[in-house]
């Protein structure tokens, strides 16, 4: 893969992951032009950076050798894409307000490429509402954002504002390039514009009469992260979800249902659709002599006759027509994580299995974070534990470049994302 990426490295600890990006971008074939600001050398030094990605690094506004040429210019147009990883808080804030104090604030004003920012700062500094308007401004200005994630801080404090990972952002940057796995710049909308994605998310809730019900232990949380992702990226996106706490998210349409078989006459009334996404925790049974009053215990205890419910990943992966282009499923696996997982692509005739360990020592019913492995035809990939925020996002454009591949597989051309 060809392309240029002008690498802006701000000034935090986070500084050192770009040195992992630089080294993962080459690897990938694309150029990296660094620029340090005076804050980012403090973190890491010029020849790190340069060593690396093999080019001069660039740090003066007033460099005689190169603004004899208005280098600041050139710098700002040559690259098919700027990156600015770290964005610390000052940096944004000086973005959003147009400022041209150095010649990292010069260089993204006088851009007529795509800008991708990683923020990386305090949690309290995120969260502040001078930052929250920065953002929104560059979102505005059609500065496209990946991260950042939940997690401990070098300060000590524990909560958002860490920088992606490099491996999260690498997929962020494909995505923006031209002539390579994403849509390129041309298409600022996001990988899945023009696409309709449908997401399962939370629990089932099989009665047993009609106060008590079977079900899974799932919090929703994993579902609701994958389609705002999906949308944030520019899906229209079909939410069907069972029973949670969790609020309804923006834009994104919800369809609410109960138990197994209403879940399944939701998602085929919403099809066809491109993508479709199984993470509910679906309820393998339910009671088929459900009462419909409410049990006494003065009876004793009731005889339940247990039927399987249907089988949603399967049905939908089955079509013969209507199929989504993209079928990936979950397994919530307590042993044998991987191999249930494959045994389940095999079985279900999903595209691409989703599995993770909920054994109760795994803390990802309920919690915030969680660890996957992407289980294909192709072998297996297991990503370390993070947010689910983050699982999300790197989950959906990989979803997003398969869909992209199969259309031109199929003779489309490249999708209209």
């Amino acid at each position: 893969m060809n392309g240029r990426v002008l690498l802006i490295i701000g000034g935090g600890i986070a500084a050192y992951k770009s040195l992992e990006l630089i080294r993962l971008l080459k690897r990938r074939g694309i150029a990296v032009t660094p620029l340090l600001t005076s804050a980012g050398e403090r973190f890491v030094t010029p020849m790190s950076a340069a060593a690396l990605a093999g080019e001069k690094v660039h740090d003066d506004l007033f460099s005689l050798t190169d603004e004899v040429e208005m280098g600041h210019i050139e710098l700002s147009r040559a690259a098919d894409l700027v990156v600015v990883a770290p964005a610390t808080a000052d940096l944004m804030a000086r973005a959003a307000a147009g400022l041209a104090s150095d010649l990292a604030t010069t260089v993204l004003l006088a851009t007529d490429k795509p800008v991708l920012m990683a923020p990386a700062m305090n949690v309290r500094m995120w969260e502040h509402p001078a930052t929250r308007r920065n953002m929104e401004r560059l979102k505005a200005d059609g500065v496209r954002f990946v991260g950042p994630e939940e997690g401990d801080m070098a300060c000590g404090e524990h909560g958002m504002g860490r920088m992606a990972e490099p491996q999260a952002l690498l997929e962020a940057i494909l995505d923006m390039l031209p002539g390579g796995d994403g849509e390129g710049p041309t298409l600022p909308e996001g990988p899945l514009s023009g696409a309709t994605v449908l997401v399962t998310a939370g629990p089932t809730h099989e009665p047993l009469d009609a106060v008590r019900y079977i079900a899974n232990r799932s919090s929703g949380r994993q579902g609701y992260a994958l389609a705002e992702a999906a949308r944030d990226m520019g899906a229209r996106v079909v939410l069907v979800s069972g029973p949670t706490s969790l609020p309804v998210p923006e834009g994104i349409e919800v369809v609410p249902v109960e138990t197994a078989r209403e879940m399944l006459r939701a998602v085929r009334e919403e099809l066809p659709v491109d993508i479709a996404v199984f993470s509910a925790a679906v309820a393998d049974w339910r009671v088929e002599n459900a009462a419909t009053g409410k049990m006494k215990k003065e009876r004793g205890a009731p005889r339940l006759e247990l039927v399987p419910n249907p089988d949603i990943l399967a049905t939908v992966a089955g079509m013969e027509e209507g199929r989504p282009t993209v079928v990936a499923g979950f397994a919530a696996e307590t042993d044998d994580v991987i191999g249930n997982a494959r045994r389940k692509l095999d079985a279900k005739g999903a595209d691409i299995i989703v599995a993770n360990d909920v054994s109760p020592e795994g803390g990802v019913f309920g919690g915030t974070e969680n660890a996957v492995h992407l289980v294909t035809p192709e072998g297996v990939e297991s990503w370390p534990r993070m947010d689910k925020r983050q699982v999300a996002e790197r989950l959906m454009r990989r979803l997003a470049r398969m869909w992209r591949d199969a259309k031109a597989a199929k003779g489309g051309g490249e999708a209209d994302s």
